[in-house]
């Protein structure tokens, strides 16, 4: 495999231990890789310039946050590539210089937090437009966007477009997210049946992305508590279109480490076509020891 990049991350939240891993890979059709995604860790920092009774320069604070995002970009190579990492890029910024990150756990502050996300997404929307109103050839770029934030036991998910997010717990597998495809209206409203999907003319038609050609964004939103032993999987359809959400289940219940998961999960879509760009990245929470 080609163009592959990789992260892995163990660090501790209030009363959770978590552990993550996130790969991305080109697959094994498509020339380039569109897909981003990211992990990254909030903590309070107190720089010490001058003092008498230390000799640390910083001290850290015990609370830790994390950000969990995976993109998948749209619009040929080059627009692709641009559009997911404006995303990632406007995201992170927000996050650093706008976020109130801290926050206590309960479902009003959730809401807040979510509400703020609400508006990293919409900034992530405006500065995709604005590089395709400058450059003709990126006319129409967009990205699908999914994102978690934790703290402690609340886990905030915001999403645009198809890539997903997943919760398993007690060996069960549930998705979280919904699909923003004319292929999941459909299905909702009965109108196809999911055995008519794969070989449907406009299966790939996604109806909500960041950027894009049609004006705004309309970002969907959950707030819920994890549990130790609960695992959360965010991924692009480079994973989902080539592997079925039984085996993605049957592999988190064998593989409880997520780096060996995340293995195992992309060699088996690659396996299968690899048609896409494979992204996915997993996190674990644990009790604290």
């Amino acid at each position: 495999m080609s163009n592959t990049s990789e992260t892995v991350m163990q660090s501790r939240a209030g009363p959770l231990a978590v552990k993550t891993f996130g790969i991305t890979d080109r697959g094994r059709v498509r020339p380039s890789n569109e897909d981003q995604f990211l992990i990254a860790e909030l903590t309070k920092t107190m720089r010490i310039w001058q003092a008498s009774a230390v000799d640390q320069t910083a001290q850290f604070g015990d609370e830790r946050g994390h950000l969990f995002l995976v993109a998948d970009g749209m619009g040929g190579h080059q627009g692709g590539e641009e559009a997911s990492a404006l995303a990632v890029l406007a995201i992170q910024e927000f996050t650093l210089n706008t976020l109130k990150w801290f926050f206590e756990a309960n479902a009003q502050e959730a809401q807040r937090v979510l509400g703020q996300f609400h508006t990293a997404l919409r900034e992530a929307d405006r500065r995709i437009r604005a590089e395709a109103a400058e450059h003709s050839e990126l006319t129409g770029m967009g990205t699908t966007v999914t994102m978690a934030y934790h703290l402690n036991a609340q886990l905030c998910v915001v999403h645009v477009g198809d890539s997903r997010a997943y919760l398993y717990r007690g060996g069960e597998l549930e998705q979280v997210t919904r699909d923003h495809t004319l292929m999941a209206d459909l299905l909702r409203s009965g109108d196809i049946q999911p055995a008519d999907v794969a070989k449907h003319r406009f299966r790939h038609v996604i109806t909500n992305v960041v950027g894009g050609s049609d004006v705004g964004v309309n970002v969907e939103a959950h707030a819920l508590e994890v549990e130790a032993g609960d695992r959360l999987l965010m991924c692009s359809d480079g994973l989902t279109e080539m592997v079925t959400d039984d085996v993605i289940a049957a592999t988190l219940r064998a593989e409880p480490d997520p780096e060996q998961a995340c293995r195992t999960l992309l060699a088996t879509a690659n396996e299968a076509g690899g048609r896409d760009n494979i992204t996915l990245l997993i996190v674990r929470f644990d009790p604290a020891s």
